[in-house]
Order: C-alpha cells, then sequence, then structure tokens
C-alpha cells in the first residue's frame, strides 16, 4: 500500500476541523485506510542515521497507508476532499471543463511511434500555491510516477508555468545530439547524451535513464519558439519550472499507455483544480495526433454503474434496502440513485475514481461505508469440508519419508539465472522457461525449470558441511504451456542429491526403489502379484548425467525420471568438487 506523508496541520485545515491522533486513527479505520505513523521530518532524518532527536515543535507528519488503485489518495487534497464527504460535510464536486477563445495546442509529430507514441495535457487557470499546496503539487507527481506510472515507464508527467512559454506546443521524437537545453534547477545547457552522463550518478534520476537510453530517438516538447519544456520521461526545462508565484499551469504526460495517461492527467487536474480561479474548473487543449485528428484533453472520463441491490447484499452479507444503498456509496464520493422499478442502483463514477470496475467495487465501497464491524459474522449455508490437494497431499508424504531416509529437506530459489538453468546444467535451452521482462538481478533471470539447480547452488555454498551431505526439495518448476490461459504451468517434482568422497550412487538408486514403494510401483512385473503397477530403468542420455552411469525412470513407456552421477562439468560449474548422484522425479504423474 502507498504511503501518503500529510503534514497534520495543513490536513486538519483541508478537513476543515482538528483531531486528536486516537479520534483520527479511528477515522481512517472508518474510511478503509490506515495511520500508520505520527513522526516528523526531523525523526525521520534521526532514524535514517541511527540518531535519536528531540523534535519538540517540529511539524507533525502523519504516514498513512491508502489502497494501491485509490490513486485520488495520494496528496492531501483528495483525502481530505474525500473524508469531507465521508463525513458528510459536503457534496462531491462536479468538475467541468472549459473551452478557451484560442485554446492550446500540442502537435505530436509521427517519429513519436518510435518511442512513446502518447500525450495528453490540460491547463489550469489562476492557481494560488503557498508552501503547503506547491508541496503536495510536487508530491502527487512523485508518488503517481512510481505507482500507476510504473517508475515513469508507462506515463511521464511535465508540468511548466504557461506565462513563460508559448503556444502551439510540438512533441516530437529527435536525435539526442539535436536536442540541447537548460535541465530543471540547473544553469548550463546540456545536449541529450552529455545529461545521460550528468544524470548517471543522481539518486534519483539515472532510474530512468534506461528507459530512453539506447534509443535511436528521444522524445521531447518544444513551444512554437523552440524552447524545449522537457525530456520525457527524464526532466523538465528549468525555463518554464513551476514556482509558487505561478499562476497558470501547463500539465502534459507522456506515455506508452494512453488509458493510463488519461487517468494520469486527470488526477491531476481533479486535485489541484481546487485552487483555480474558479474552482473545479479545468481548460481543455487540443491534442493534433500524428494522423492529423484533434483531441481533447483532459477527458474528464465518467460513467455510470448499475448495480442490482441483490448482488449488493449477496456479496457483502448483509441486507440493505436500495435506498440506505445510495446513501452509503454517496458517502464514499460516488453520486448514486435508487430505481425502485428495476431494484437497481446506479453510480455515477466521478473521474477521480478509476479504479471502479465492476459490480464488487461498488459494493466494497457500501461495504467500508456501512463498517466491517458492523457485518454479522454469519455459518455459511453450504458444505465448505476442506481439504489438502492430492498432490500436496503426495508431497507432504514423500517429504517424511526423504526426510526417514536422512535426507535434509532444503528450499531454494524459484527464480534462477539462465546459466544456472541450461549452462551449468548442460543443457540447451528449448524455449521451455518462462523468463523474466526486467530483472533485478541476473541471478533471477527465470523461473526454474529444475529443482536440481538449486540444490547443487546450495550444495556449493555448503560444501564445508560434515560428508555425506544428503540435501532434498519436493517443490514446483514452472514450464511454458500455450494451452493454459497464463501460458505457463507448475510442474510438482522430487529431486535429491547425495555428495561425499565417493559417488554415492546406490545410496540414491536406493532411495529410488524406496519412493516408487512409497508410490505403490514394483520394479518389475515377473517378481510382482498380477496387477500390481511397475516401472522400469532404462538406459539415459541425458547431459547433465555421466555418461554410462545414468538411468530412465519408465512407467508405462514415460520417462518420469532420471538419476544417476552427475557430470564433472555441472559438479564444477557449481563450486564443489566432489563426486554428487541425484534424482529428479516428476511427480504430477503419478496422481
Amino acid at each position: 500500500m502507498p504511503t501518503v506523508n500529510c503534514p497534520r496541520d495543513f490536513l486538519f485545515k483541508e478537513i476543515g476541523r482538528s483531531y486528536t491522533e486516537e479520534e483520527f486513527d479511528e477515522l481512517c479505520f472508518e474510511f478503509g485506510i490506515e495511520l500508520d505513523d505520527v513522526t516528523t521530518n526531523a525523526r525521520e532524518e534521526a532514524k535514517e542515521r541511527g540518531e535519536t532527536v528531540n523534535d519538540d515543535g517540529e511539524e507533525i507528519i502523519y504516514k498513512i497507508d491508502v489502497p494501491a488503485n485509490r490513486y485520488d489518495l495520494l496528496c492531501v487534497e483528495g483525502l481530505a476532499r474525500a473524508l469531507r464527504v465521508f463525513l458528510g460535510m459536503e457534496k462531491y464536486p462536479q468538475f467541468k471543463t472549459v473551452k478557451a477563445e484560442n485554446p492550446q495546442k500540442l502537435v505530436v509529430r509521427p517519429d513519436t511511434k518510435r518511442i512513446r507514441p502518447f500525450v495528453v495535457g490540460a491547463v489550469l487557470r489562476g492557481v494560488t500555491f503557498n508552501p503547503e499546496r506547491y508541496q503536495s503539487f510536487i508530491d502527487l507527481q512523485e508518488k503517481l510516477h512510481q505507482n500507476l506510472c510504473r517508475k515513469r515507464s508507462l506515463v511521464a508527467i511535465g508540468t511548466h508555468d504557461l506565462d513563460t512559454i508559448q503556444g502551439p506546443f510540438t512533441y516530437d521524437a529527435l536525435a539526442p545530439e539535436d536536442i540541447e537545453f537548460v535541465p530543471l534547477n540547473q544553469q548550463q545547457s546540456f545536449k541529450a547524451p552529455a545529461l545521460m552522463q550528468f544524470y548517471e550518478k543522481d539518486s534519483h534520476l539515472r532510474h530512468y535513464l534506461p528507459i530512453i537510453r539506447d534509443s535511436p530517438v528521444y522524445p521531447v516538447i518544444k513551444d512554437a519558439n523552440g524552447i524545449v519544456l522537457s525530456l520525457p520521461p527524464i526532466i523538465n526545462g528549468n525555463h518554464s519550472k513551476i514556482t509558487m508565484a505561478t499562476k497558470n499551469v501547463f500539465i502534459e504526460c507522456t506515455a506508452t499507455d494512453l488509458t493510463k495517461a488519461k487517468v494520469v492527467v486527470d488526477t491531476m487536474v481533479t486535485m489541484f483544480s481546487q485552487y483555480c480561479a474558479e474552482p473545479f474548473t479545468i481548460e481543455e487543449i487540443d491534442v493534433e495526433t500524428a494522423d492529423g485528428t484533434i483531441e481533447h484533453y483532459p477527458p474528464l472520463m465518467t460513467r455510470t454503474v448499475n448495480t442490482k441491490v441483490s448482488r449488493i447484499n449477496e456479496t457483502i452479507g448483509i441486507q440493505l434496502d436500495g435506498e440506505k444503498a445510495a446513501e452509503l456509496l454517496t458517502k464514499m464520493s460516488l453520486t448514486a440513485t435508487y430505481d425502485k422499478d428495476t431494484e437497481t442502483v446506479a453510480s455515477d463514477i466521478p473521474p477521480t475514481r478509476s479504479d471502479i470496475l465492476h459490480d464488487v467495487d461498488v459494493a466494497e465501497d457500501i461495504a467500508i461505508a456501512y463498517g466491517y464491524n458492523n457485518i454479522k459474522k454469519t455459518v455459511p449455508q453450504c458444505h465448505t469440508v476442506a481439504k489438502q490437494l492430492p498432490i500436496n497431499k503426495l508431497a507432504d508424504s514423500l517429504r517424511r519419508e526423504l526426510a526417514q531416509s536422512g535426507f535434509t529437506e532444503a528450499l531454494t530459489f524459484g527464480l534462477c539465472s539462465h546459466k544456472e538453468s541450461f549452462e551449468y546444467l548442460r543443457q540447451t535451452d528449448d524455449s521451455i522457461a518462462v523468463v523474466l521482462a526486467n530483472p533485478k538481478t541476473i541471478e533471477f533471470e527465470v523461473c526454474r525449470v529444475s529443482l536440481l539447480s538449486g540444490l547443487l547452488k546450495t550444495l556449493g555454498y555448503n560444501k564445508g558441511n560434515p560428508l555425506p551431505i544428503k540435501l532434498f526439495e519436493v517443490s514446483d518448476v514452472v514450464l511454458k504451456d500455450s494451452t493454459t490461459d497464463t501460458g505457463a504451468r507448475n510442474e510438482k517434482r522430487l529431486c535429491a542429491i547425495y555428495c561425499d568422497t565417493t559417488s554415492g550412487f546406490e545410496t540414491i538408486h536406493g532411495l529410488v526403489d524406496r519412493v516408487m514403494r512409497m508410490l505403490d510401483y514394483r520394479f518389475n512385473k515377473a517378481e510382482n502379484p498380477k496387477g500390481k503397477k511397475t516401472y522400469a530403468i532404462k538406459p539415459s542420455t541425458n547431459p547433465t548425467f555421466f555418461e554410462g552411469r545414468q538411468a530412465d525412470i519408465v512407467v508405462d513407456d514415460t520417462v518420469v525420471g532420471t538419476f544417476g552421477i552427475l557430470h564433472p562439468e555441472v559438479v564444477t560449474s557449481f563450486d564443489i568438487g566432489l563426486p554428487v548422484s541425484g534424482v529428479e522425479l516428476n511427480l504430477e504423474f503419478f496422481l
């Protein structure tokens, strides 16, 4: 959940009344948010240094946890407005757009399709900033960048003092050497490549450089005089920066996802239009797309969701009439009316509530307004006898058996490096691994396709332990599967390894026999009573294992596992200087 840092006095001023800490904590609980901490800036700075400080007289900061999909609660303005409506102190405002006689225009060039194809915007007129409002304005942009904008990869917000620039504006994609400007809070002019080098060590901006750094073109927004407003998603220009003296604000959002860009610009203008000369009024801009179409922004997206009262009561587990349901929704900033003929509640969704997608979202808001503590606990009206999944029951049984055989269980990571999955095991990449799109480290590049690599890595880090070392794991691997909805599937497997001064092949062979006996399989048909399930051991050519010292476990002509002595190259790859034997078995087959 995102945490919003709210100066207490500013928050109470926006709400219109003061609270004790206990009273405000209770209000937050009733509204479905949480007062996580009460602190000061001095206390937070001292905590980072591992020190204590006397912060008497410092401004009190409330750290409030809000739901991740409630973008309207990411700033003091939106939070205070929602609480005022919840308390019945005011009705939710009606936002409107106006068209200027000569509206601002933003022209999109075709080359932007190569990197960030979409842009939206808006204008706030007659804004009055003070230090608290100005800081809240900056903080909301940062919260949106980290949350909805996915660290600027999907959307980047630029805000500018409209009185310092002149339209029409141009959104283009140019070669890096063709872009030069003075970045925000700097005095020196940089070309784009030099700018990238300049911000390489910046603790804040360096994380965004990879988004465009390797592209042959960079997105840039200029005004009619060629002044650079911004180099999204990196930084704005210093020429048009917002100050507390700014009265007219031009907002632009460049994006790779148009829907999210619309949500972001709607959130920005609805939160701060209350400070405009005409409150809750936003000036439209015209965006001329690359194909010549004229779009008007901000969209201020609204819609109506119709929900059956019976559906609401069934979802929450209470009995409300339609009028009461509509009243509770109004407390949650959704203007609602009840139609007796259809027994339906019609909820008007404002542009601030992009989190409302389905009937259950409406029911959730009603449940919050009704009060979770007021919902009576009831026994389900149907039998809900729980039982363990067969695959998990089998896995637990085998874990006990392997532990009783003297093996120690290991729990390894579900993610591993590509080398550990294939090269270290002498396997070829046959595209069965699920690959992470943006791994944080090379150690977590793919979902594991074998349990063996994790156990060998564990053995490598514990090779100083007394011999023999006997490890096992019963867990899932992840394999690509085009027949599933997700394109991948989990497969439960058993893996065990034995390490000593000798290979211990006979130990692993004996473990295989014991596991198959536990699964009620016998070694061959001739020695077993009629009708017993059997398995066979046949020569294998798995490159992970030593040639001539390995075998496949075969049931009904299907290979369900392999065991043997690991190849010396495999052992060396994991920095193990002793011989190792192992087995890996697919348990899904036995259900």
